[in-house]
């Protein structure tokens, strides 16, 4: 059986400290306990916090799913999909955790530039992805034409994570679908 790196590690047990601590309340040492290495292993791989807080961020946009934007089916129906597809990921991880875009977005004030750009791109690019789905849908007559597509992809990425956000209060995720069909209606042309 291969031997796991220190650096994964370090990355896979950070990625549960920032989860449940947030950026501010996960330390080096608390990473680093939680990945059972000695502390001084972490700067061999990272130079800071923040470095290992924006590769976790990368990571995780790696393992994003946008395929169900793609296809024949309406561009409404599309969008649920994703977007339920989404709610289902962060139920994986812990609804009480909610989205780990959630979680950096909310602490990319005092987590350093690193983060925030990281965080940054990332939404820019599920924004961009929503986006298209959205012009299908408005080409198609679906979907309303008042607003750019890509202030509508916006619009429905907030709902959902302001939906998540308000779940991992309620450690429940009930409301995010209902949520989310409310936003869609919103869309409708």
């Amino acid at each position: 059986m291969p031997q796991v790196s220190v650096k994964n590690k370090l990355v896979e047990s950070a990625e549960d400290v920032f989860r449940r601590r947030g950026f501010n309340g996960a330390s080096v040492q608390d990473i680093t306990k939680a990945a059972g290495v000695p502390k001084g292993s972490f700067y061999n791989h990272f130079e800071s916090k923040q470095a290992l807080a924006a590769e976790i961020v990368h990571r995780y946009a790696r393992g994003a799913d946008f395929s169900m934007l793609d296809g024949d089916e309406p561009a409404l129906e599309r969008l649920r999909k994703h977007f339920l597809a989404q709610a289902e990921r962060t139920r994986g991880t812990g609804v009480e955790f909610g989205c780990l875009l959630g979680t950096f977005a909310s602490d990319s004030a005092t987590a350093g530039d690193q983060v925030l750009t990281a965080v940054r791109q990332i939404l820019d690019t599920w924004t961009d992805a929503v986006a298209r789905t959205i012009e299908a849908g408005q080409a198609a007559g679906e979907i309303t034409s008042a607003r750019p597509a890509g202030t509508l992809a916006a619009f429905l990425i907030d709902s959902f994570e302001g939906a998540t956000l308000r779940a991992k209060t309620a450690g429940d995720q009930s409301a995010v679908a209902e949520q989310l069909d409310i936003a869609l209606a919103a869309l409708r042309a």
